[in-house]
């Protein structure tokens, strides 16, 4: 039986978090699902895994967890309908009054979903445009890959209040390929780090230890990593050149062979992977990330935060948390000769390590502290204790003004 006008009122709003990895709603998010629910909201948290320790940390919070099938790097159009009509499903029997997707598949299938279960009101939050729209020397299938990922993004925020963005990069991108406009964009500092959690300790004494905390992708400046390490392992044998994070089925993933070869080099240490790198950033004098693109890497705010100096690339959102020079240091994106000298300078000159962390430290908490990028957040979507009485239109009547048409 539908609820009644009066039940309807006392209904608490509720939230629908859509990602696509479970751990990222832990690592990224945990701290806005705290917000969220501390804000009087009903709080879904929509994922594909469902390890059990990790949902426990979510529910913990008083957050319901829902799984749902979703590949996160296939293609296969079978795949991606199955997520979104199971959204869509879900969509209906939760009957959320906003939905918060991040990342691409969750941002595509869950705002197509929302549209269709006219969910009154709909965000986005744009965490890194991603692969896609990485430049390079054009290719076909990355191009017609590119051309229906432009209208499945226009298709899907068609509508949407406001797209959260990390950096400018990705806020021109969506302007210049007319997937949104000025208006509806709104700039947040990454995703935030808890300052708290990341505690700020010295660089360890002895020999330089670098270390590159990624996905292994070759996207992400793994090669150049690499080549810059063998660069300077000939002049400094001393120093180490350490590399944590995942294998990846990405088609720009680093295989399990050319690890295994750069290990029995001896130009590499690699750590695996984990899921506290605290220890990881303790133990290491500088950290390291050449990436092409980012939304806003969090790596890089939690070494910061640790009080590590970085070196970085001047692709979209690498640099923007870094004052370069003073926190760390930006080189060229692909070019690992100037990486290589970049790195160099710590290694001849260790009290830049030292005092680049403690800039770095001072500037992490003063610009990217989780709260601000939530206060911001919250803001957008114009949540919080006054504003659930005055912003939050009813289920009913917003779905009614909200819906659209799927064909434009």
């Amino acid at each position: 039986m539908p609820p009644s006008y009066a039940q309807e009122a006392e209904r608490r709003p509720s939230i629908a978090v859509v990602a696509s990895l479970t751990s990222s709603l832990v690592n990224f998010r945990l701290e806005l699902l705290r917000s969220l629910v501390a804000n009087g909201l009903d709080v879904y948290a929509l994922a594909p895994d469902d390890d059990r320790n990790t949902v426990a940390r979510i529910e913990a919070l008083g957050v319901r967890f829902i799984r749902i099938p979703m590949a996160r790097t296939t293609t296969s159009p079978i795949d991606d309908l199955k997520s979104l009509f199971a959204l869509l499903r879900i969509f209906i029997q939760i009957r959320p009054d906003i939905v918060l997707p991040y990342t691409m598949k969750p941002i595509i299938y869950g705002c197509l979903a929302a549209r269709l279960a006219r969910v009154p009101r709909r965000f986005a939050l744009v965490t890194g445009l991603g692969y896609v729209f990485i430049e390079r020397e054009p290719r076909r299938s990355k191009l017609a890959l590119r051309w229906l990922s432009v209208r499945l993004y226009r298709m899907a925020l068609h509508g949407v209040e406001k797209i959260f963005v990390y950096n400018e990069a990705d806020a021109a991108d969506l302007r210049d390929h007319a997937i949104a406009s000025d208006g509806v964009i709104v700039r947040v500092p990454g995703s935030g780090v808890d300052t708290a959690h990341f505690a700020a300790s010295p660089p360890p004494d002895g020999p330089p230890v670098f270390i590159m905390v990624a996905r292994l992708l070759r996207d992400k400046g793994v090669g150049e990593y690499v080549a810059a390490a063998r660069m300077l392992r000939r002049r400094y044998p001393d120093a180490h050149f350490r590399l944590l994070g995942p294998f990846d089925s990405n088609p720009a993933a680093i295989s399990r062979a050319e690890m295994k070869a750069w290990i029995a080099e001896g130009v590499i240490e690699y750590l695996g992977e984990t899921g506290d790198v605290r220890p990881y950033l303790a133990d290491c004098s500088v950290f390291v990330l050449p990436s092409y693109r980012e939304g806003m890497s969090r790596t890089v705010l939690e070494a910061m935060a640790t009080g590590r100096a970085v070196v970085t690339s001047n692709g979209p959102g690498c640099a923007e948390p870094v004052e370069d020079g003073v926190s760390g240091l930006v080189v060229r994106v692909k070019n690992a000769e100037a990486l290589a000298a970049a790195m160099e300078r710590f290694i001849v000159n260790p009290e830049l390590a030292r005092n680049m962390g403690a800039a770095a430290r001072e500037r992490v908490e003063a610009l990217y502290d989780v709260a601000v990028t939530n206060r911001t957040l919250l803001a957008g979507m114009r949540l919080g204790p006054a504003a659930r009485t005055n912003a939050m239109p009813s289920a009913v009547g917003a779905a009614e003004s909200h819906c659209e048409p799927l064909s434009s």
